[in-house]
This record gives structure tokens, C-alpha cells and sequence, in this order.
């Protein structure tokens, strides 16, 4: 693990914990009865608004020509990774169960390989360990995250957290359980990774032509207020259901919106120009464990041995994964510096030729 470049490690696993945040304090406002639609909607809002600044001031000057190819490619990522993934997360989730929502979010990583491979931005290489290590710590990752979602077991007795949040307990569900559509659910959530995978994919060709992260969000944020607005209006008519007067729903969205989204996707965006998507989507699964450790600290959920050996076998798939993905960069430099090597050489050779010519020449001549 030393050997794998530490920032944008410790980048994506903010992420994961900024997310995990946002999963309790979402929970806990739409259990006070905000529709989440309307969360959707104000998350888009707050982003645009955080990241306006930065794009501003931070890339006024870095700041490529913004062209109407960009702009295409910015509304994509604003289709596919903010109105898509959310909308069709929301909805899958009200005709499914939340233990299929987690299980079938966590094949985001085996899904970005899948059109990583497609569109030509990851090599199969499954000759080389480098290849090997990627392929079997995707499969160990996800293999983790379903058994963590679907088998329990006993619990773990580790004693109840002593910074429970009463506050959570307050709290009650307004609307009546939907059982709603166990097909068109499971569909919808195997959509989120789809979505969720094309974004990467879209993103590291974006980065490449339109290197300002800040302005990039700031522009998909904007473009997923509109898209989310309108799908929000079209399902909650009433003006009182986006009144943000309760306190646990203005800072819902002000964290999703600031943190998860205009925050999360600059620092995606950076990790995703250095490392690629399959490095970026991989750490998705970590989003599980460290859920599962804030719901047992703050709103008393009972840690199992489904949880633990889950977690286990994510973090080491995650660390295969990484091993795989800096084996191959190291490669990579390798060839390249060879490369150059036998550059260099080939040039001396060529400047060298002309000299022994002239020499020879010189040596030869009767005068």
C-alpha cells in the first residue's frame, strides 16, 4: 500500500465518508416526510451555488474555451451522474427494499470495468498479474458488498456506542410502507450503476478535453437543477412540501448539496484524470462499511458477522484492485522511459554516422 500513490487514496475515501454522512442525515429528513425528489432538487441548487465561487476565481485564468462539444459533454454527465443516478435511485428504492438498493449498488465496479473494457480505457490483460489482481479484487469487492447486503448472521457483540444520536429516535416514517413493484425496482437500481459507470466514462474523456473540475460541476450542477426541478414539480405539487423551515431538512440538503455533490464530484473529477474511472468506481464499496459503522454509532444499528467478513472482503478486494492498478502504472513508466532510452540511442547513432562518413572521407584522400 505504500507503494500506491497516497492523495488520491485518501481523496476517494473522504468521499465514501462524505456520502455515508449524507445517507444518515437524508434518512433522517425524508423520516420527518420530506419527499426526496424535493432533496434531489435542493441538492442540485446548493452544489451550484458552492461551486460557483471556486469556478470563478480558481480557473479564471486556467480556464479552457468552453465550446459547444464541452457543453455537450458536460449535459451528458449531468444526465447520467446527477439526474439518472439520484432520480432512478429514489424511485428504484420505492418499488424495491433497501437491501437490494445496497446490493445492487455495489456492482458499480464490476460495471465500470465492463464499459471501461468497452470504450477501450482498460486493458483485460488477464496474462499479467497486474490484469489478474484488477479482475479478481473487482469480483472479491462486489462478492463482499452482496454478502454484507444479504447474509447477517449473529450479531457481534461489541456493547452499543455510547454517542447514540437521540435525536434519531425522534424521528418517524409519515408515509405508509410500498411494497410497489419488485421488477421495475431491481431494474431501476441496476440502471443507477449503468448511469453511475457511463459517468466515469464520460468524465475521463472530459477531463481530458476540459481540464477546470470546478467549472465542470458548476455547469452539471446547473444543468441537474433544471432537470431535477422539473421532475420535481411534475411529482410534488404542493409549495409546502419545499419548504426547508425544519432544521434536520435544511441541513440535509445543504450537506448533500455542498459536500456530496459540488465537493464530491470535483474530487472524482481530479481522481478520475489521474487514475482513470475503474480507480474511482472501485471505492464505492467501501460506501457499506462505513455506513454500517456510523449506524451503529449513531443511530444504534447492531454490527454481524455478515458485516465483518463483508467488510473484510471489500477492503481486500479494494487492496487487490490497487495493487493491479499501480502494477500497471509502474509498467507503463517503464515502457515509456525505455522507450525514450532507445530514442536517444537511435538519435546518437544517426548523429554519429554522419562523422565516421566524413572521417572515413578525410582518411581516404591522396592530398
Amino acid at each position: 500500500m505504500a507503494n500506491v500513490d497516497f492523495v488520491p487514496f485518501l481523496a476517494m475515501v473522504t468521499v465514501q465518508v462524505g456520502y455515508a454522512g449524507m445517507m444518515i442525515t437524508s434518512k433522517l429528513a425524508m423520516d420527518s416526510g420530506m419527499n426526496p425528489f424535493v432533496l434531489v432538487t435542493y441538492r442540485q441548487v446548493f452544489a451550484t451555488l458552492a461551486t460557483i465561487p471556486f469556478a470563478l476565481l480558481l480557473e479564471r485564468k486556467t480556464r479552457p474555451r468552453i465550446t459547444v462539444p464541452i457543453l455537450l459533454h458536460i449535459f451528458l454527465c449531468s444526465i447520467t451522474g446527477a439526474f439518472m443516478n439520484q432520480v432512478f435511485y429514489f424511485v428504484g428504492l420505492n418499488n424495491s427494499t433497501p437491501t437490494i438498493a445496497c446490493a445492487m449498488g455495489n456492482i458499480l465496479p464490476a460495471m465500470t470495468f465492463l464499459f471501461a473494457l468497452i470504450f477501450r480505457q482498460e486493458s483485460f490483460g488477464i496474462k499479467s498479474k497486474a490484469g489478474q489482481a484488477k479482475v479478481i479484487g473487482t469480483l472479491v469487492c462486489v462478492g463482499g458488498a452482496m454478502l454484507l447486503s444479504f447474509y447477517h448472521g449473529p450479531y457481534i457483540g461489541i456493547g452499543d456506542s455510547r454517542i447514540h444520536w437521540t435525536y434519531a429516535n425522534k424521528m418517524t416514517d409519515k408515509h405508509p410502507t410500498n411494497k410497489g413493484n419488485f421488477l421495475l425496482g431491481p431494474f431501476l437500481l441496476l440502471s443507477i450503476s449503468a448511469a453511475w459507470a457511463l459517468w466515469f466514462i464520460i468524465q475521463a474523456k472530459l477531463s481530458r478535453k476540459f481540464p477546470a473540475p470546478y467549472t465542470t460541476t458548476t455547469l452539471m450542477s446547473l444543468m441537474a437543477s433544471i432537470e431535477c426541478a422539473v421532475t420535481g414539480a411534475a411529482i410534488e405539487h404542493r409549495v409546502t412540501a419545499w419548504s426547508l423551515s425544519s432544521g434536520i431538512r435544511l441541513i440535509s440538503a445543504i450537506y448533500a448539496g455542498c459536500i456530496c455533490s459540488a465537493l464530491a464530484f470535483c474530487v472524482m473529477s481530479w481522481c478520475i484524470e489521474r487514475k482513470g474511472p475503474l480507480y474511482t468506481a472501485v471505492f464505492n464499496p467501501l460506501l457499506l462499511v462505513i455506513t454500517a459503522i456510523l449506524s451503529w454509532a449513531l443511530l444504534q444499528e447492531k454490527l454481524t458477522v455478515g458485516i465483518l467478513v463483508g467488510s473484510t472482503l471489500i477492503i481486500a478486494g479494494l487492496y487487490c484492485v490497487l495493487w493491479g492498478k499501480d502494477k500497471e502504472a509502474k509498467a507503463k513508466i517503464a515502457e515509456e522511459m525505455e522507450a525514450a532510452v532507445m530514442c536517444r540511442e537511435r538519435e546518437d547513432l544517426e548523429l554519429q554516422l554522419p562523422s565516421h562518413r566524413n572521417g572515413s572521407n578525410v582518411h581516404h584522400d591522396p592530398n
